[in-house]
């Protein structure tokens, strides 16, 4: 397990440097502030996160990869009762655990006291791939118990548990990047996956286009349940990203992590 976490962290922080400089040669919009706070304050919130999930792992500690080795130790979950070929079961995981976590991702935008939670990843008042890892710390440790009770129930192999989360991280990135990709390679790559453009629609001040393009990876959950917008309304240069939101200031640390907690 500490070998798959090595990998994951080295995946992440490739990834992140590769794009954070793909995004500075081809920017898609111009920004609106400064990297600096910005971007201290969503690693701040990432250090935060990843305290957090260590605590949660002292009362639970068997976390998403550790919970598919148990199931698979206990024999719990559907794959670990039926004996289909590893590589349907790592492909029919990944799946499943993508559409999850899009339905995860619609609930806490229709429950006021989640999207409380989930504000904080929609104030940033720019689109670029930090806004990927800024989320709230109660919410992450959320999403991880839902990740556990998910792997449990299927019973998943370890190896399909990593694969989703190297998936799931790499696409957020991909998908919050500040990054002008070819209208043609656009129109293609989003058949299949989320891209910048089709995500930040979701990024959108308004509350009807924030309220579509919920995916992470994957793009057909919206294109199968209906909530898949293609542009905004106002043009990727001319849309306002972030939360209407009155005395904001979600470039500091300390407002993102009291947001949920303040009068709306």
């Amino acid at each position: 397990m500490e070998d798959a976490a090595t990998l994951r962290l080295g995946i992440f922080l490739g990834l992140f440097a590769l794009l954070a400089a793909a995004e500075a040669l081809l920017p898609r919009r111009d920004r609106r502030m400064g990297r600096g706070r910005r971007w201290a304050t969503n690693w701040g919130l990432v250090l935060i996160d990843t305290l957090t999930l260590r605590l949660v792992a002292i009362a639970v500690p068997l976390l998403a990869v550790g919970a598919a080795l148990d199931a698979a130790a206990r024999g719990w979950g559907l794959f670990n009762r039926i004996d289909w070929p590893v590589a349907l079961e790592v492909l029919l995981s990944v799946l499943i655990l993508d559409f999850l976590i899009w339905l995860q991702h619609v609930v806490t935008h229709k429950v006021p006291l989640l999207w409380r939670l989930h504000q904080v990843h929609h104030a940033d008042p720019d689109f670029d791939v930090t806004t990927a890892i800024r989320f709230h710390p109660v919410e992450i440790a959320l999403s991880m118990g839902l990740k556990i009770g998910a792997v449990y129930l299927l019973g998943p192999a370890a190896l399909a548990v990593i694969l989703f989360e190297i998936l799931l991280n790499g696409m957020a990135m991909f998908n919050h990047a500040n990054l002008a990709l070819p209208r043609w390679l656009d129109r293609w790559l989003r058949l299949v996956v989320v891209t910048p453009d089709m995500h930040r629609v979701h990024h959108s001040v308004d509350r009807d286009e924030h309220d579509t393009n919920y995916g992470f990876s994957l793009s057909i959950w919206d294109r199968l349940f209906g909530t898949y917008r293609p542009q905004p309304r106002d043009g990727h240069e001319g849309m306002r990203i972030g939360l209407d939101i009155a005395q904001s200031h979600p470039e500091q640390l300390g407002w993102s992590l009291a947001r949920p907690f303040r009068k709306q």
